[in-house]
């Protein structure tokens, strides 16, 4: 009974928010559409939140700024964007592309998520993108506190030289991420490949291409909440 309310009313939201986005250069459209992006996107709460540093040089990361942000950004000499939260037919990217072509700004997607194992085609696409952005840019998903994270660790063992410990860091509470929820799954990422280059040395982007598992990474994360679960149900 208690799944089925539920299932239900994670219907409802979807379909709620579905419901915007379809064409913000409709006033009435555009209007509603802002509401979502202030309120169901949670954009109000990145008003005066932005979680903005320089991460490396030339390289930014955020959380989805709005077109004052966008703004200011490209008058600190940024020249792209690199969005982390993928195309979709939502407000939040449609004022985000809105807003790039206004003040030049080149856009780049690339789908990632915080709650589950990245897949080797986003990784790899992930990687070309670093490869070939024009910098200075800006990097960002929603909260710019997970995915913005563990994407920055790896372009700074990729492109920076900096060790594993020192960009495990960009996941971190500093940026408020957590890593004691479903998102520690991208803190496990970061753990599997420690362990392996441990063994024997191996670059992210190789180890990504030739042995990185997404299934094993999600099964071993699952055992390894569990087990944790069990201990803390013995305190």
């Amino acid at each position: 009974m208690i799944r089925r309310i539920h299932r239900y009313l994670v219907g409802k939201e979807q379909a709620l928010r579905s419901s915007f986005g379809h064409d913000i250069t409709d006033p009435a459209e555009r209007k509603r559409s802002q509401f979502h992006f202030n309120w169901l996107d949670h954009g109000v709460l990145r008003l005066r939140w932005h979680n903005f540093e320089e991460f490396a040089p030339g390289a930014y990361r955020s959380n989805h700024p709005n077109h004052k942000r966008f703004t200011a950004y490209a008058a600190l000499g940024v020249k792209s964007v690199l969005n982390l939260r993928g195309v979709a037919k939502q407000p939040h990217y449609l004022f985000e592309v809105e807003s790039c072509e206004k003040l030049g700004l080149t856009l780049v997607n690339s789908q990632m998520a915080a709650r589950r194992a990245p897949s080797v085609k986003e990784l790899t696409k992930l990687i070309h993108s670093f490869e070939t952005i024009e910098k200075p840019f800006l990097m960002h998903c929603k909260s710019g506190a997970d995915r913005t994270g563990l994407a920055a660790a790896i372009y700074l063992m990729l492109y920076a030289g900096k060790p594993l410990e020192e960009a495990r860091g960009q996941l971190s509470f500093r940026f408020l991420h957590i890593r004691k929820t479903a998102t520690g799954i991208l803190d496990h990422f970061l753990d599997v490949y420690a362990a392996r280059n441990a063994r024997a040395p191996i670059a992210i982007d190789d180890w990504i291409k030739s042995e990185y598992d997404p299934e094993a990474l999600t099964k071993s994360f699952a055992e390894k909440q569990a087990s944790l679960r069990f201990w803390q149900g013995w305190r």
